[in-house]
């Protein structure tokens, strides 16, 4: 339900919001404060399992404009919870800002998996700021996927492990063609016998892509893993991969992987050599480096994300 509603509706709401994210954390976060709350609640009752992902949309239309939201989401204890959600401007918008505000609770052996398509304008400037808690048993799969133009991105989410045996994982899938991008996403392992991923495919034909991505590890027992990896296609683009670790004890098991480099020559001619224009075998390969397989999608969902990045598009335009 919006934001707003559920806040009047359910007292216990201000228990979860803006606990998170610090409402004086930056000039986006306290922008999103000093105005009335818009944004959607989901809550999955405990033991609630969604058998097709949930839908939900933001969208910003007309010209300068600065769309301000707060999104909560809570899955109670051993809940399923499969959240798609699209953001996007019509292409005669123009200018714009969208600040986002988003708290994900994920409780005792609850499973999240929460997927963002972002299709913003050219003239588009964004900045999320989103934060998540996983509690024992629990887990949350956050994908980001954008493959059209924007100005600029800036966006840093936060997955706490607080209980034993949780599981954060994040995949990350850029393509930019023009405007600075800074993104990344950050776990802190704080129980034992948690663990967490973060991998991203970044692809730049002219953009400049900051790509970040850190794990703090706090306790013995953890095991984190980064891979930073991007493909520059022209001679304008930029890619600058920043992997990081931060252990504060012994008995951790953090390992990193970065790379930038451009496609191989060798595997270009193959493609070629059967029959595929420079531009037809320069898209496949793009699209096959895109590829990332997520784990614990449901079927209907992994379908709809293989859509996306098979859109002819994707080479288009570079």
């Amino acid at each position: 339900m919006d934001i707003g509603a559920a806040l009047r509706e359910h007292s216990y709401l201000k228990d979860y919001y803006w606990k998170l994210v610090a409402i004086d954390a930056d000039k986006y976060t306290a922008d999103v404060g000093l105005h009335p709350p818009a944004g959607y609640f989901i809550r999955a009752k405990p033991g609630t399992k969604t058998t097709f992902p949930l839908k939900t949309c933001l969208f910003m239309g007309g010209k300068n404009k600065r769309q301000r939201v707060h999104n909560v989401v809570i899955a109670e204890e051993g809940s399923d919870l499969h959240i798609i959600t699209g953001c996007t401007t019509p292409s005669h918008a123009g200018r714009g800002l969208h600040l986002g505000v988003s708290e994900v609770y994920v409780k005792k052996n609850a499973h999240v998996t929460f997927t963002m398509v972002h299709n913003w304008g050219e003239e588009v400037e964004v900045r999320p700021r989103g934060a998540s808690l996983v509690e024992a048993g629990g887990s949350i799969s956050e994908n980001y996927i954008t493959l059209t133009p924007v100005k600029s991105l800036q966006a840093f989410p936060t997955a706490t492990l607080a209980g034993e045996g949780a599981v954060a994982s994040f995949n990350t899938i850029m393509y930019a063609r023009r405007g600075n991008i800074d993104i990344g996403n950050q776990t802190i392992l704080a129980a034992p016998k948690t663990s967490a991923e973060s991998i991203s495919r970044v692809v730049s034909t002219g953009g400049e892509i900051i790509n970040r991505g850190r794990m703090v590890g706090k306790v013995p027992e953890i095991r984190a893993h980064v891979e930073c990896v991007g493909l520059i296609l022209t001679e304008k683009g930029r890619i600058y991969s920043i992997p990081e670790l931060d252990g504060w004890c012994g008995g951790l098991d953090m390992s990193h992987e970065a790379a930038v480099g451009k496609i191989s020559q060798v595997e270009l001619e193959y493609l070629m050599a059967r029959g595929l224009s420079t531009d037809e075998a320069t898209s496949v390969i793009v699209r096959g480096f895109l590829d990332v397989e997520i784990k614990g999608l449901p079927q209907a969902l992994k379908e709809e994300i293989q859509k996306i990045t098979k859109l002819e598009e994707i080479h288009g335009g570079s």
